[in-house]
């Protein structure tokens, strides 16, 4: 269940100086208690900020007090890093004001079983911060496995159509639950950039690999070949470069010439599913950024 009264402000853009103290004024003239703040200045000058606080207000008369509140850049541009010719781009500062709940998913997947069943389990015992509404697969090989947990589960085959015709019979059935997110638990299929297009910086996707390294198919048979003494996964948003959107987690294992390509593909896929795991985490809590093709994670 969601606290009404609790809620995450994200804040991004130009930084300058009183940027934190001007905010957290605003937030104590209208009786909010802050719990957790933290920011980053990018090396280019970008402020990020995530203030998590609680009370009763009322949003709009809220944000336009900070949108109000934000100090004049034209009056401190001594302290502003590579400052622009336009000075009036120093006023595009973003707010988001979110209330602290679960989101709401669907987890797309193909054959494989041990980053759905993390999902599940952790579904199941409350510590995934999301509801799983359903799950879509292009092989109906999981189904068992879903129905044990009273999820509804969407068999949506590609045999016989075409990526686009595929893509639009997908985008039925999500039409359905209306996701805030897709979950990618191992989904082998390659999405056009029009179905990605639905669901801007909204699909996370687990990859076997440590990128930028051995990506594409058979990473693991890559990284054996390659003599390799660390495997890994990582946890990305998916935009239109394959296996090249922003990273939210990644982690490694060691290993050395004794494991085999089967050895590394059995380790990397607990890799793969603690990552996974992690970086859902990370976004249902609404700790990451995306800045360009980079991840900020407060």
């Amino acid at each position: 269940m969601s606290d009404p009264t609790k809620h995450i402000l994200l804040m991004d853009g130009p930084d300058r100086k009183g940027l934190i103290y001007h905010v957290t004024g605003v937030l104590y003239r209208h009786n909010l208690n802050i719990i957790h703040n933290a920011e980053y200045v990018s090396p280019a000058g970008h402020f990020f900020m995530r203030t998590e606080f609680e009370g009763l207000f009322d949003s709009d008369a809220l944000l336009s007090e900070l949108h109000s509140a934000m100090p004049d850049p034209s009056h401190d541009t001594e302290n502003i890093v590579d400052v622009p010719d336009d000075m009036t781009d120093r006023h595009n500062i973003t707010f988001r004001l979110n209330p602290k709940r679960r989101k709401k998913i669907v987890v797309m997947v193909t054959k494989e079983h041990h980053c759905l069943g993390e999902l599940l389990i952790r579904y199941a015992f409350d510590e995934l911060d999301a509801d799983i509404l359903a799950v879509v697969s292009n092989y109906n090989l999981l189904q068992p496995l879903v129905s044990k947990f009273g999820i509804p589960f969407h068999h949506v085959s590609h045999e016989g159509l075409s990526r686009e015709e595929h893509e639009a019979a997908i985008l039925r059935t999500l039409s359905i639950y209306e996701p805030e997110y897709l979950v990618l638990a191992k989904y082998m299929r390659v999405l056009t950039p029009a179905f990605v297009n639905h669901f801007p910086n909204r699909i996370i996707n687990i990859h076997h690999s440590f990128l930028p390294a051995f990506v594409g198919a058979n990473p693991y048979r890559q990284a054996y070949e390659r003599g390799v003494k660390i495997i890994g996964a990582t946890a990305h948003f998916v935009n239109n470069d394959l296996d090249e959107g922003p990273i939210i987690a990644q982690s490694v294992q060691e290993v050395d010439h004794r494991h085999t390509a089967t050895d590394m593909a059995t380790k990397g896929k607990d890799v793969e599913k603690i990552v996974l795991s992690q970086a859902l985490k990370l976004v249902f809590s609404d700790r990451v950024f995306i800045s360009g093709n980079r991840a900020i994670v407060l």
